[in-house]
Protein backbone atom coordinates (compact mmCIF):
# COMPACT_ATOMS: atom_id res chain seq x y z
CA UNK A 1 0.00 0.00 0.00
CA UNK A 2 3.13 2.30 1.08
CA UNK A 3 4.62 1.92 -2.35
CA UNK A 4 1.55 2.73 -4.47
CA UNK A 5 0.99 5.73 -2.36
CA UNK A 6 4.84 6.80 -3.27
CA UNK A 7 4.18 5.90 -6.97
CA UNK A 8 1.22 8.40 -6.83
CA UNK A 9 2.85 11.26 -5.25
CA UNK A 10 5.49 10.30 -7.88
CA UNK A 11 3.04 10.75 -10.87
CA UNK A 12 1.33 13.47 -9.91
CA UNK A 13 5.03 14.99 -9.61
CA UNK A 14 5.89 14.38 -12.74
CA UNK A 15 2.31 15.63 -14.22
CA UNK A 16 2.98 19.01 -12.78
CA UNK A 17 6.39 19.29 -13.65
CA UNK A 18 5.31 18.72 -17.19
CA UNK A 19 2.22 20.95 -17.14
CA UNK A 20 4.87 23.73 -16.20
CA UNK A 21 7.45 22.95 -18.27
CA UNK A 22 5.12 24.05 -21.15
CA UNK A 23 3.44 26.68 -19.23
CA UNK A 24 6.14 29.06 -18.04
CA UNK A 25 8.94 28.58 -20.52
CA UNK A 26 9.80 30.77 -23.00
CA UNK A 27 11.01 29.26 -26.31
CA UNK A 28 14.67 31.02 -25.95
CA UNK A 29 14.82 29.20 -22.50
CA UNK A 30 13.85 25.76 -24.21
CA UNK A 31 16.16 26.62 -26.54
CA UNK A 32 19.34 26.95 -24.11
CA UNK A 33 18.42 24.09 -22.08
CA UNK A 34 18.98 21.95 -25.75
CA UNK A 35 21.79 23.39 -26.97
CA UNK A 36 23.65 22.94 -23.51
CA UNK A 37 22.22 19.57 -23.17
CA UNK A 38 23.89 18.55 -26.12
CA UNK A 39 26.96 20.30 -25.39
CA UNK A 40 27.22 18.41 -22.51
CA UNK A 41 26.61 15.29 -23.93
CA UNK A 42 29.55 16.09 -26.43
CA UNK A 43 31.56 16.97 -23.76
CA UNK A 44 31.00 13.74 -22.04
CA UNK A 45 31.29 11.35 -25.53
CA UNK A 46 34.99 13.06 -25.96
CA UNK A 47 35.65 12.57 -22.32
CA UNK A 48 34.78 9.22 -22.85
CA UNK A 49 36.75 8.43 -25.93
CA UNK A 50 40.47 9.67 -24.17
CA UNK A 51 39.94 12.98 -25.61
CA UNK A 52 41.62 15.30 -23.02
CA UNK A 53 40.40 18.78 -21.69
CA UNK A 54 42.83 20.80 -23.43
CA UNK A 55 42.02 18.95 -27.18
CA UNK A 56 38.17 19.49 -26.17
CA UNK A 57 38.72 22.71 -25.61
CA UNK A 58 40.51 23.61 -28.82
CA UNK A 59 38.41 22.25 -30.46
CA UNK A 60 35.74 24.70 -28.88
CA UNK A 61 37.79 27.61 -29.82
CA UNK A 62 38.05 26.51 -33.35
CA UNK A 63 33.77 26.27 -33.33
CA UNK A 64 32.29 29.30 -35.10
CA UNK A 65 29.00 30.15 -33.22
CA UNK A 66 26.03 32.00 -33.57
CA UNK A 67 25.33 33.60 -30.23
CA UNK A 68 27.42 35.52 -28.50
CA UNK A 69 26.92 33.39 -24.90
CA UNK A 70 27.51 30.16 -26.55
CA UNK A 71 31.52 29.80 -26.61
CA UNK A 72 32.58 30.48 -22.69
CA UNK A 73 28.86 28.66 -21.36
CA UNK A 74 30.35 25.83 -23.98
CA UNK A 75 33.89 26.12 -22.22
CA UNK A 76 32.02 26.30 -18.91
CA UNK A 77 29.78 23.08 -19.21
CA UNK A 78 33.08 21.15 -21.16
CA UNK A 79 35.21 22.16 -18.34
CA UNK A 80 32.21 20.98 -15.58
CA UNK A 81 32.02 17.32 -17.39
CA UNK A 82 35.51 16.59 -17.53
CA UNK A 83 35.92 17.29 -13.62
CA UNK A 84 32.72 15.19 -12.91
CA UNK A 85 33.64 11.44 -12.16
CA UNK A 86 30.80 10.87 -13.95
CA UNK A 87 30.93 7.53 -16.67
CA UNK A 88 27.53 7.91 -17.68
CA UNK A 89 26.54 7.05 -21.17
CA UNK A 90 26.30 10.83 -23.19
CA UNK A 91 22.31 10.31 -23.91
CA UNK A 92 21.90 10.05 -20.17
CA UNK A 93 23.54 13.59 -19.67
CA UNK A 94 21.94 14.90 -21.98
CA UNK A 95 18.71 14.10 -20.69
CA UNK A 96 19.48 14.55 -16.62
CA UNK A 97 21.12 18.29 -17.83
CA UNK A 98 18.15 19.13 -20.21
CA UNK A 99 15.60 18.39 -17.10
CA UNK A 100 18.04 20.02 -14.34
CA UNK A 101 18.11 23.23 -16.92
CA UNK A 102 14.51 23.00 -16.97
CA UNK A 103 14.05 23.28 -12.93
CA UNK A 104 16.30 26.01 -12.86
CA UNK A 105 14.76 28.29 -15.51
CA UNK A 106 11.42 27.41 -13.80
CA UNK A 107 12.78 27.82 -10.53
CA UNK A 108 14.13 30.94 -11.53
CA UNK A 109 11.13 33.07 -12.75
Amino acid sequence: MRNTGIALVSLAMVATAGAAHGRDLKDGDRYQCSWGAGTAARAQELKLSGVSLYAARQKIQAYKFSRSWMRMMAMGITEQTYDSASRLKPEAIRQGFYQDCLKYKLARK
